[in-house]
């Protein structure tokens, strides 16, 4: 197996089980690991009878561990990334040491294993592949509606906390029309659920149960929204000027923040038709 100066490991969202046979391998046999919260780090090092040294890396702190990471590496050592949850660089820190580490000459490299949204969007059926994820939304209720507005036609996937969840929930219901939404809390562990429903459902079951753990959520697209910019008669204009279909696609997705692949389909289905 080739080696790596440097190891990003991805680590359970909830289950310890979850954990791969190689993150466990690399972790062994690495020098140092560095990791968001150390004590969350050691419950799951203990939980596999893992000795291996950890050093404290995080948000506060990145840049000042940078000459650290490159004095150890310089050596000859190997050093794991790690998060508390996931996989880092989502929503967590390990954007400037990769950097670094390419600007230096280091070699790297990520494995694969948990992570939030990919385990949540596997049990929610969506109508495309496409989706814009925006990690954990603004505080401010402008700049949700600024995200909603924008991304209408994309399916949106975020992070949330329990606390804030109903709120960001109404924020929707007041900013869409008729939304649909998905919200799923305690993934991989005991309680874990998913609701898929109406904003409007969905806000009222939050509100009669104990909202705990993180949140992973989605808004689906507004299905309404191609007859709100009168698709038929742009494409029909862009025909008349002589664009082909996947010109006449590519065009109106920039336009309009549409699915591309939606917009094709629907031209190669209008042509069918006539």
């Amino acid at each position: 197996m080739k080696e790596y100066d440097f190891y990003i490991v991805p680590t359970p969202i909830g289950n310890l089980g979850d954990i791969t046979l190689r993150a466990l391998e690399i972790l062994k046999k690495v020098d140092i690991i560095a990791c968001e919260d150390m004590r969350v780090t050691q419950k799951l090092l203990n939980h596999f009878d893992i000795k291996t040294k950890c050093i404290s890396y995080h948000k506060f702190n990145e840049k000042e561990r940078i000459e650290k990471f490159l004095e150890i590496l310089a050596e000859g050592k190997k050093i794991a990334l790690v998060s508390d949850a996931g996989t880092p660089l989502f929503c967590d820190p390990g954007a400037i040491i990769v950097e670094e580490l390419r600007k230096h000459g280091f070699t790297l490299t990520s494995l694969p294993g948990a992570n939030a949204v990919v385990t949540f969007l596997s049990q929610v059926a969506r109508d495309g592949e496409d989706f814009i994820f925006v990690g954990f939304l603004p505080k401010t209720k402008d700049k949700i509606e600024n995200i909603l507005i924008k991304y209408k036609n994309t399916d949106i996937v975020f992070y949330d906390s329990p606390n804030r969840i109903l709120n960001t929930l109404e924020i929707i219901q007041s900013c869409r029309n008729t939304p649909k939404v998905a919200v799923a809390r305690e993934l991989t562990k005991i309680f874990e659920e998913i609701v898929v429903d109406s904003c409007e459902n969905t806000i009222n079951h939050f509100k009669n149960n104990i909202v705990k753990g993180e949140i992973a959520a989605l808004v689906f697209r507004d299905k309404t929204s191609n007859s709100e910019i009168n698709l038929d008669e742009k494409i029909a204009a862009l025909k008349k000027k002589n664009f082909k279909a996947k010109e006449i696609a590519a065009i109106l997705s920039a336009l309009y923040n549409l699915n591309k692949n939606d917009v094709y389909k629907k031209i190669i289905e209008d042509l069918c038709k006539n």
